[in-house]
């Protein structure tokens, strides 16, 4: 019997111009992006700031996707947050705009990706265990460390994301009226 189903990422091999040590990361956020292709024209809208069981919402989890992705490689390149980048986090969970879509979240993580990976393309793996620092309380991490968790951290809100869509969109637990 024949599996016609894709390969996941990391088994289709490296990808051109990211540094080999860096391939992981980048296949890693490559797969979360085909994952989260998997609802793109078919999660409804209402369903999109959900809790089911108090649980983050699938809104919550593809803004905190694209704000995490942001954020860590912010400080990969040694930079400081911004005040928007800020007020993005503190936004996190909240519907940016009226009538806000999972496409429109998971277009604004497509952006997020894209620079992320031209990051990854830009790195010196020299510089890969060179201590970064995380937050105002400048906790030291490598730059390795940072994008191997950016990419860590992507995974498994992904896996809650795809749990959370999964039980609303099959309409368990029943929604109040």
């Amino acid at each position: 019997m024949q599996n016609n189903d894709p390969l996941e990422v990391w088994l289709r091999g490296p990808l051109p111009e990211i540094p080999d040590l860096l391939q992981p990361v980048a296949h890693a956020l490559l797969q979360a992006s085909e994952e989260l292709a998997i609802f793109q024209n078919t999660f409804p809208t209402r369903l999109l700031w959900e809790k089911p069981a108090g649980i983050a919402s699938v809104g919550f989890h593809l803004q905190h996707l694209a704000g995490v992705l942001d954020r860590l490689f912010t400080y990969a390149r040694e930079e400081s947050l911004s005040e928007s980048q800020i007020a993005y986090l503190k936004s996190e969970g909240t519907e940016p705009f009226e009538g806000c879509t999972y496409h429109n979240l998971l277009d604004h993580f497509g952006q997020q990706l894209q620079g992320a990976l031209q990051q990854l393309r830009n790195t010196d793996p020299t510089t890969l265990t060179q201590i970064r620092y995380v937050g105002r309380a400048m906790i030291p991490s490598t730059h390795l460390g940072l994008l191997f968790h950016a990419a860590e951290h992507t995974q498994r809100h992904v896996g809650q994301l795809l749990v959370t869509a999964r039980i609303l969109v099959s309409g368990y637990p029943p929604q109040e009226s």
